[in-house]
């Protein structure tokens, strides 16, 4: 995915270039800044993010949304008074269908997140805020465990960490970021509830068979969570 976002934004810069060129030589004249053309730097990006995160498809089509309404007003289509008087609702309407879909769908991984829960040290919690915080977990037994990144970074090292069995961890970025390392032979499960951010697993190496699972629930707010 990570290779198509890179063509298509390199398609929109292509695009970009023709028009420019086509005007200096006067093959054509096309105005690109027409009114409200500073609501695809909103459309574009989360057009982009749509196509190639759908896992993260809320906060991509929330701003899709609102760029979209926003050109829409400026064109005169629609009233701003209308606008901001729908913003709100179409806002949680999405929030909501966002949270029915994602419930109907995930049973499977809230029983299993529900049972190790009730299993790991509740006290096991690390938090950055306003700053950076690294854990190494190398040599140690990991049985789960609580991160949260709110306005800073926290990477929590499992590669030479000992996981025997089924684990969970519950991670929290709110404008910082959770970067979560894990060791090649287990499966990584996720589940997320994001506005304006996103939960990612980047890792690309298959577990061998009964390879012990890291379950990763998180929640992103204008942040990010990896698993590499």
């Amino acid at each position: 995915m990570k290779k198509v976002s890179a063509i298509m934004w390199g398609l929109v810069l292509v695009a970009i270039g023709v028009i420019l060129c086509g005007n200096a030589l006067g093959l054509f004249n096309i105005n690109v800044f027409f009114d409200g053309w500073w609501t695809l730097f909103i459309i574009i990006p989360c057009f982009i993010g749509l196509v190639t995160n759908i896992k993260e498809w809320l906060g991509h089509l929330i701003g899709l949304t609102v760029g979209v309404c926003l050109l829409l007003a400026c064109q005169g289509v629609i009233e701003f008074g209308m606008l901001w008087k729908l913003m709100l609702p179409a806002i949680v309407i999405l929030i909501g269908l966002s949270i029915i879909i994602k419930n109907l769908f995930s049973h499977k991984f809230d029983k299993a997140v529900a049972k190790l829960n009730d299993k790991f040290n509740k006290d096991d919690e690390s938090g950055a805020v306003f700053g950076g915080v690294n854990i190494d977990m190398s040599g140690k037994e990991f049985k789960g465990k609580t991160v949260n990144a709110v306005f800073g970074g926290l990477k929590l090292d499992l590669r030479d960490a000992k996981i025997k069995e089924d684990v969970i961890i519950n991670a929290t970025a709110i404008f910082g970021g959770v970067e979560i390392l894990v060791p090649e032979n287990v499966v990584i499960e996720t589940k997320s509830n994001s506005i304006f951010g996103s939960v990612v697993n980047k890792k690309k190496t298959a577990p061998k068979a009964k390879a012990p699972t890291i379950y990763v629930s998180g929640v992103a707010m204008f942040g990010g969570v990896e698993v590499k």
